[in-house]
Formats: structure tokens, C-alpha cells, sequence
């Protein structure tokens, strides 16, 4: 473990920092005493991006999936056509 002072710190950050990267642990100090240590964080990995195509022929959708939806349908989804349990509602009555 290297022990850096704070002025060589502050004029070699980026190669103190590529350094840490790469696995190295380095101190700094302030007139050789140490106040921090610089340790490379630990990263957990990545989830992988599942491959396209992976469920291919494994199940079918039926033609009508691909039609326009109906007015009504579609209005609930933008929210023009609201459900009679909906506040907004003109008919909604409060349950008792």
C-alpha cells in the first residue's frame, strides 16, 4: 500500500485513480500522516440482456391480437371512457 500526499494526490488524481482501478489500494496523507484511504469499490455485476428469440415456437397468439382495439377498449386505456367504479364517473355512487 503506497502512501501519497495530498499535494501529489491532487496533481496525479487520474493516474491515482487508473491505479485504484486496476486493484491498487493507496493512501493519502497530509504531511505524512495518513487521513483516507483510496480502495477500488466492488461492482456487482450486470444482469445480462436475455437473447431475443429464446421462447420462439414455444407458444402462439391468436390473429385477433394484432387488430385495432374498439372505442370503448381503447378509451379505458387513455382514460376518455372511465369504469363505473371510478370516482370521475358521472353515474359512480359511493358503496354503503
Amino acid at each position: 500500500m503506497e502512501t501519497v500526499n495530498v499535494h501529489e494526490a491532487k496533481a496525479h488524481l487520474s493516474e491515482m485513480l487508473a491505479r485504484v482501478e486496476a486493484g491498487e489500494t493507496l493512501v493519502i496523507a497530509r504531511r505524512n500522516k495518513p487521513i483516507a484511504r483510496l480502495v477500488p469499490i466492488e461492482v456487482p455485476p450486470s444482469k445480462k440482456l436475455r437473447p431475443m428469440g429464446v421462447a420462439q415456437g414455444q407458444f402462439t397468439l391468436h390473429p385477433s391480437f394484432f387488430e385495432p382495439l374498439d372505442d370503448e377498449l381503447l378509451g379505458l386505456f387513455d382514460g376518455s371512457t372511465p369504469l363505473l367504479t371510478d370516482p370521475l364517473h358521472p353515474d359512480w355512487k359511493p358503496r354503503s
